[in-house]
C-alpha cells in the first residue's frame, strides 16, 4: 500500500527531530512507502469548492545532513492529490487554527483527515475533560476575579493558567494568602480576551506528570514528565524530564471510560495527562510524546499508529 500523506504542521525544518512526534509519525510514513508532504496552516486555501495546500514533498534520512530536505512548493488539491491529512499543528488555538478546521473539515467523505477537524475545533484540551468531572480536580472557568478569589478561599492552594494556553505557558501556582492575584489578573485580561481555568493544586505533580497515548482510543503506552525542583510545570517545553512509567490501575480505569468518546469522535491520536489520580487535560490537537515513549520501551510505536491509519483508509 503505497498512500499520500500531508502533514499540516508547523515548520518542519525547524523541529527537534529528536523529540517531534510529527516528524517521527513522518519518518515512519516514509519507510513504510507512503509519500509524505508538508504545508504550514498558513498556506491553507479555499478556492472555489476546492482544499488547497502550498505544500512540499518531504524527504527524510537521519543519516544524511540535512536530515530533512524538501522538494519545489507546489499547489496540493487535499481533495484529489492526497489520501490522508494529519492536522498535527502545535496550539495555540486561536482563530487560524479553528479557520484550518472549518477548512479541512469539509474535506470529510473525500480525504481522510487525523484527528476529526470537527472533534478537534470542538474538543479543545482543556474543555473536553469537563465531560469527565469525576476523574478531573475542581475547576472554575471564569474572567471573573470574585470567582477566582472565591475559588482561592475555598481550596487554599491553586493553579491558574489560559484556556487555550499549551506547552506549560502562562502557568501561576497561587497559595492562600499570595498578594499577586490582582495582579496577575489585571495583566492577563488586559492583554487577552481568553478565559482563565482555575484548578486545586495537585501535590502529585511534585512525582510527575503522567502523559498516556492512545491509538483510536486503546492506550498503547505512557510517559511520566518530572518537573524541575524550581518549577511546578512538567512540560518538557519548559524543562521537565521525561521517564519511562508504566500504566496504573487508575490510568486504565480512566482509559476505558474516555474510549468510546475517543472512537465516537474519531479522535484517533491522543495524548492524555494523569497527575496522581486525576485526569487534567484531553490533548487532541497535536499530542506529543512519542519518541521519548518509543525510547523507553524500544518499540516502533510509530509503526502501530500507522497500521492503525492504513487499516481505517482501506476500510474506507
Amino acid at each position: 500500500m503505497k498512500l499520500k500523506i500531508a502533514f499540516q504542521m508547523d515548520p518542519i525544518l525547524d523541529v527537534d527531530i529528536s523529540g517531534d512526534t510529527s516528524f517521527r509519525l513522518a519518518e515512519e510514513g516514509q519507510k513504510r512507502g507512503h509519500e509524505i508532504y508538508y504545508f504550514n496552516p498558513e498556506s491553507l486555501v479555499y478556492e472555489t469548492g476546492n482544499i488547497i495546500a502550498h505544500g512540499q514533498k518531504v524527504h527524510i534520512e537521519r543519516e544524511r545532513t540535512p536530515v530533512i530536505s524538501l522538494e519545489k512548493e507546489k499547489k496540493i488539491d487535499l481533495s484529489e492529490d492526497v489520501d490522508v491529512v494529519f492536522l498535527r499543528q502545535d496550539p495555540p488555538f486561536d482563530m487560524l487554527y479553528i479557520t484550518t478546521t472549518f477548512l479541512l473539515e469539509r474535506l470529510k467523505g473525500q480525504t481522510l483527515v487525523f484527528n476529526d477537524p470537527y472533534w478537534v475545533r470542538n474538543s479543545p484540551e482543556k474543555l473536553l475533560v469537563l465531560d469527565f468531572l469525576d476523574l478531573m480536580p475542581p475547576t472554575v472557568i471564569t474572567r471573573s476575579l470574585q470567582s477566582i478569589i472565591e475559588f482561592r478561599k475555598r481550596y487554599k492552594d491553586i493553579i491558574l493558567k489560559p484556556l487555550y494556553g499549551n506547552g506549560g505557558t502562562g502557568v501561576f501556582r497561587l497559595v492562600e494568602g499570595d498578594k499577586n492575584l490582582n495582579v496577575f489578573f489585571e495583566t492577563f485580561v488586559n492583554n487577552s480576551r481568553e478565559p482563565i481555568i482555575v484548578q486545586q493544586f495537585l501535590p502529585d505533580v511534585s512525582n510527575g506528570d503522567k502523559r498516556i497515548i492512545l491509538v483510536d482510543g486503546e492506550p498503547i503506552g505512557a510517559i511520566n514528565r518530572i518537573p524541575p525542583h524550581d518549577d511546578i510545570r512538567s512540560n518538557m517545553h519548559v524543562g521537565g524530564t521525561p521517564t519511562k512509567s508504566d500504566l496504573t490501575e487508575r490510568d486504565i480505569e480512566i482509559c476505558k471510560r474516555l474510549s468510546p468518546v475517543l472512537k465516537k469522535k474519531n479522535l484517533f491520536f491522543v495524548g492524555i495527562d494523569v497527575i496522581g489520580q486525576h485526569l487534567t487535560e484531553i490533548n487532541v490537537t497535536s499530542p506529543t510524546g512519542l519518541q521519548e515513549l518509543e525510547r523507553f520501551e524500544n518499540k516502533n510505536y510509530a509503526s502501530m499508529i500507522w497500521e492503525g491509519v492504513e487499516k481505517k483508509w482501506n476500510s474506507g
